[in-house]
């Protein structure tokens, strides 16, 4: 899952951004509106973190903005702000929830979660393919019962797979969704990183048919076809 921070308090934004790559997203930052509307009406996000008080641009007015040009990626506001009015006017410019400074991590990523999920209710916490199964949640992988340990790109990668199960996804719909817009990216890290996942996830279960499969000049889908 890829994340964009609006925000121009450095500390604030640094400190969001390590926190959520522990927890296996992908985090791009922008310190001020101009620059974080312009990654978010170019670039493909799950969901938007987004403080009010911003140079350049404020909050509700990216806000305005985006939803303009109808991109409907997730806003989370952030702000110091708690009054009512100020809380309705962030929610009616587009917003979809909205958090006030100070904040726990613990909070904040419980929201990111419960917005992320509303587009797809239907996935639920736990995606399947076959006989593997991904926690998004515990981040337990299982295949035939058995656990399987996922480095945290791993993980990230084989759920946007499982998240859109026998879809053909291309190298650059892949990177744009795992790995953040500074990420330095060869042009063979995804056929790597789909390698290290056959490793764990097909390779030592020879009696069950392969999940991850490469559609030649297209990308990779996994499925149990």
């Amino acid at each position: 899952m890829r994340i964009l921070v609006i925000e121009d308090e450095h500390k604030i934004a640094n400190s969001i951004k390590k926190g959520l790559e522990q927890e296996s997203y992908a985090v791009d930052v922008a310190y001020d509106g101009e620059y974080g509307f312009d990654l978010a009406a170019t670039e493909d996000y799950d969901i938007i973190v987004l403080d009010l008080l911003l140079p350049k641009i404020n909050g509700i007015e990216i806000c305005k903005r985006l939803r303009s040009k109808n991109i409907h990626t997730p806003i989370l506001i952030l702000t110091a702000k708690g009054q009512l009015h100020e809380k309705v006017e962030g929610l009616n410019a587009g917003a979809d929830d909205y958090l006030v400074k100070p904040f726990s991590f613990e909070e904040l990523l419980a929201r990111i979660r419960a917005i992320t999920r509303r587009p797809k209710e239907s996935l639920g916490t736990t995606l399947k393919a076959g006989d593997l199964t991904l926690n998004t949640l515990t981040f337990e992988v299982k295949r035939a019962g058995k656990p399987i340990k996922l480095s945290k790109k791993e993980f990230a990668l084989l759920e946007y797979l499982l998240k859109h199960k026998g879809v053909t996804l291309t190298k650059d719909q892949i990177i744009n969704h795992v790995w953040d817009f500074n990420a330095d990216i060869l042009p063979n890290t995804v056929e790597v990183y789909i390698g290290y996942l056959r490793k764990k996830v097909d390779k030592p279960f020879k009696n069950k048919p392969p999940l991850i499969h490469t559609v030649r000049g297209f990308g990779y889908k996994v499925g149990d076809d």
